[in-house]
C-alpha cells in the first residue's frame, strides 16, 4: 500500500449514482421517513436507509438471531437498528451515560457500545422504539443527527483534561465550534423525531431547560450545550439555502475530522479526511497545520481503492482555523466523486486534483492563500489510562473498556460498575479514541472509591491488563454489521489470550504495539495504520497487514492472506521472535516490521516454518 497513491482517473459516465438521487429527491433528508416510521412493517424501504444515516441510525439484521427464527418457521431477517449518538470530543455527563444505559436496557439489547470515535452506539432498537430511543437521547441534550451519513461525522478531540494550561480545554471548545458550523441545517431531523404527537408541534429542550415551539427557539446539542439554530435552517423543503455549506445533496461521501497534538497523537490525526495538529509556543496555541486526505476504507476486488494518511495542507492561524475547515469540506463538495461511491471519499479527490489544485481551490473558497505547513510531526501517541494529575490538584482515571462494549454478564458486571461509579461521584466523562472512558475531575480520595466499585464487580484496572490488550481494538462486526464478513469484537479477546502467552513467553509482554481487528476491509476501527491490522476477507479468515506504527502516521502492508482465525498467533509467533532476535535498539515492533518488509519477513517464516518441522 503506498503512501502516496496514484491518481484516479475520473469517472467518464455522468449518471450519478444512486445515492446520489435519493439525496436529490428527500427535500433535504425528509424523504418518506415519517411516513414509513409508522407503516407497521419493521423495516424502512431502500432509499429511507439511505437517509436515515445522517439522520444518526442504520438498519441492520441480526444473523444470529435471524438463524433462530428461521427454525422457528419466521420471517428469515432480524431487523432491528444501531443508533449513534455524536459527542464532539468524546465529553459526558455522568446522568448522560446513565440515560443512555437506561436506554440500552429499556429499548435495545442491553449493551451499549463506544466507537471507535468517541460516540456512543445502541444496538437492537426495535423499529417501533426508534422514535423514542432518538427523542430520549435528545432529551439528555446529546444528539444523533451527523453521526453517520454523507456529512461531517463526529469531530474527534484530544479527550485529556489538562487544566495547568488553557491548550486542551480550547482544543474541545474548537471541536465544538467546528460540530456546530458543520452540522446540517434541515428541520427534517426536528420534524420527524422531536415533533409532539398530540400539538403537532416540534420539540426540544433549549439552554433554559424548557421546551421550545418553534423555529426561533431551536437549540442544537453539542455536549450538553445547546445554542440557538442558526439563520439559515428553514422549513422550506424546496428552499436550497437550507443548507449553505452542504446544498440539497450533502457531501459525496463521509467526512471525518479529528484536532488533536504533535506529541499525543490519541485521535490517529492520519486517518481522517480533514485534520488539525495544533502548535503549541509558550503554553498556547499559536496556530495548526492542517492535514487532508485520510482514509481507511477499501475495496479488495477494485484496484482503484486504497487507504491512505492524510497529508499537510498548510497552517493556519486559529482564528481562521474553523473557515479553513468550511473550505475544505466545499471543495469535496463540489469535486469529490458522485458517480461512483466506492471512490467518493476526500483522498480520492485529492488524488486526482493533486495537492496543489487542491489547495488552489480551497484558497479561492478561504479567501486567500494557504500558508506552508511548519516543519512539525506527531511525536507521541498517549491512550490517558491510568491515574492523570489535571494539573489543578484533582486526577483523572482512564478505565479501559475492551472493544468499547458496555455489558454486564457472569464474568464481569461493567455496566452496574460505571452506574455505581456515576451516581456516587457524579462527575464529568470523556471517552476516548481507542473505545475507553475518562473519569475526570476526581479527588484524591475518590481513587479508593473507584477501585472498590471496579473489583466488586470484577472490572479489570486499566494497571492490571496486559500491553497488548490494552492497545488492541474490534470493530463491532457479526451479527449485526452488515457489511461484516467475519468476526471481530468477538473473537479478538480470545486471540489476545493466544497472543499474552506467547508474548510472555518471548519476554515482550511490556512491548507497546497497537493490534485492531475488523470483520471486514471498509476499516472502521483504522487497522491500515497501525502495527499490526487484522482485517476479516472470508467467513472466519483474515488478511495480516504490518508496518504501521502506533504514531498512525504510516500505513502498513499486506503480510499474509486468507489467514483461519486458529492460524492468527501461530502467523505472528515468529515475527514476534524475529523482532526479538533482529531489532534495533529502542525499535518499535511495527518500525522493525517495516525496516525488514514483507520479502525479508516472509523468507524469515518459511525457514521458521522448515526448522519447525525438521
Amino acid at each position: 500500500m503506498p503512501d502516496s497513491p496514484a491518481s484516479v482517473e475520473p469517472a467518464v459516465s455522468e449518471k450519478l449514482s444512486a445515492f446520489e438521487g435519493i439525496k436529490s429527491e428527500s427535500q433535504f433528508l425528509r424523504g418518506a421517513i415519517a411516513g414509513e416510521l409508522v407503516d407497521g412493517n419493521d423495516f424502512f424501504g431502500k432509499p429511507s436507509i439511505q437517509l436515515l444515516k445522517t439522520h444518526g441510525t442504520y438498519q441492520q439484521d441480526d444473523r444470529d438471531a435471524r438463524v433462530k427464527k428461521v427454525g422457528g418457521g419466521k420471517s428469515t431477517k432480524a431487523i432491528s437498528f444501531m443508533v449513534r449518538s455524536r459527542i464532539p470530543g468524546g465529553k459526558l455527563t455522568a446522568a448522560q451515560l446513565l440515560a443512555e444505559l437506561d436506554i440500552a436496557d429499556q429499548l435495545g439489547n442491553s449493551t451499549l457500545r463506544i466507537t471507535s470515535r468517541q460516540g456512543l452506539q445502541l444496538h437492537g432498537i426495535p423499529k417501533d422504539e426508534l422514535h423514542e430511543c432518538i427523542r430520549k437521547i435528545n432529551d439528555m441534550k446529546l444528539s444523533t443527527l451527523a453521526a453517520c451519513g454523507d456529512v461531517n461525522r463526529n469531530v474527534m478531540c484530544c479527550p485529556a483534561p489538562q487544566r495547568n494550561d488553557p491548550v486542551h480545554d480550547e482544543l474541545q471548545q474548537f471541536a465544538d465550534r467546528f460540530a456546530l458550523r458543520l452540522a446540517p441545517q434541515t428541520s427534517a431531523y426536528y420534524e420527524i423525531w422531536l415533533r409532539d404527537d398530540e400539538t403537532g408541534e416540534e420539540q426540544l429542550v433549549n439552554e433554559n431547560g424548557r421546551t421550545a415551539h418553534n423555529a426561533s427557539e431551536k437549540y442544537l446539542h453539542v455536549n450538553g450545550r445547546s445554542y440557538r439554530g442558526q439563520e439559515q435552517r428553514g422549513s422550506d423543503p424546496a428552499g436550497e439555502d437550507v443548507e449553505p455549506i452542504y446544498g440539497p445533496t450533502y457531501l459525496p461521501r463521509k467526512f471525518k475530522t479529528a484536532i488533536g497534538l504533535p506529541e499525543d497523537n490519541c485521535v490517529d490525526l492520519y486517518a481522517n479526511d480533514l485534520a488539525y495538529m495544533a502548535i503549541v509556543e509558550q503554553g498556547r496555541i499559536v496556530g495548526y497545520n492542517v492535514l487532508i486526505g485520510g482514509g481507511q476504507g477499501i475495496t479488495p476486488s477494485a484496484a482503484k481503492t486504497f487507504p491512505a494518511v492524510a497529508q499537510p495542507l498548510g497552517y493556519v492561524a486559529p482564528e481562521r482555523a474553523l473557515d479553513l475547515g468550511v473550505a475544505v469540506v466545499k471543495v469535496q463538495r463540489d469535486h469529490g466523486n458522485r458517480v461512483d461511491r466506492k471512490v467518493a471519499r476526500l483522498k480520492y479527490t485529492l488524488a486526482n486534483l493533486g495537492m496543489d489544485a487542491f489547495r488552489e481551490y480551497t484558497a479561492a473558497y478561504f479567501g486567500s492563500p494557504i500558508a506552508a505547513p511548519l516543519p512539525i510531526e506527531v511525536t507521541g501517541f498517549d491512550d490517558h489510562l491510568g491515574w492523570r494529575e489535571q494539573g489543578d490538584g484533582r486526577y483523572y482515571y482512564g478505565l479501559n473498556i475492551e472493544n468499547g462494549r458496555l455489558l454486564d454478564n457472569d464474568k464481569i458486571q461493567l455496566k452496574a460498575a460505571l452506574r455505581e461509579i456515576c451516581r456516587t461521584l457524579n462527575c464529568t466523562l470523556r471517552l476516548t479514541a481507542h473505545q475507553s472512558i475518562l473519569f475526570i475531575d476526581l479527588k484524591a480520595e475518590d481513587r479508593a472509591a473507584i477501585e472498590s466499585i471496579c473489583r466488586a464487580h470484577h472490572v479489570p484496572l486499566s494497571e492490571e491488563i496486559s500491553a497488548v490488550r490494552r492497545w488492541s481494538m474490534a470493530c463491532v462486526a457479526k451479527p449485526t454489521c452488515g457489511l461484516a464478513v467475519a468476526e471481530s469484537e468477538r473473537v479478538l479477546p480470545g486471540v489476545i489470550d493466544l497472543l499474552e502467552v506467547e508474548l510472555n513467553k518471548l519476554g515482550l509482554a511490556n512491548e507497546k504495539f497497537t493490534l485492531r481487528m475488523t470483520g471486514c476491509p471498509n476499516g472502521c476501527v483504522r487497522p491500515y495504520n497501525c502495527d499490526l491490522g487484522l482485517v476479516g476477507k472470508t467467513d472466519g479468515k483474515y488478511t495480516l497487514y504490518v508496518g504501521g506504527r502506533l504514531l498512525g502516521d504510516r500505513l502498513n502492508f499486506l503480510y499474509r492472506d486468507l489467514i483461519p482465525t486458529e492460524e492468527l498467533v501461530p502467523t505472528l509467533r515468529p515475527l514476534f521472535l524475529y523482532f526479538k532476535q533482529a531489532r534495533h535498539a529502542d525499535e518499535t515492533l511495527g518500525d522493525f516490521l517495516h525496516r525488514k518488509g514483507a520479502a525479508d519477513l516472509l523468507a524469515w517464516s518459511e525457514q521458521f516454518a522448515a526448522q519447525a518441522i525438521s
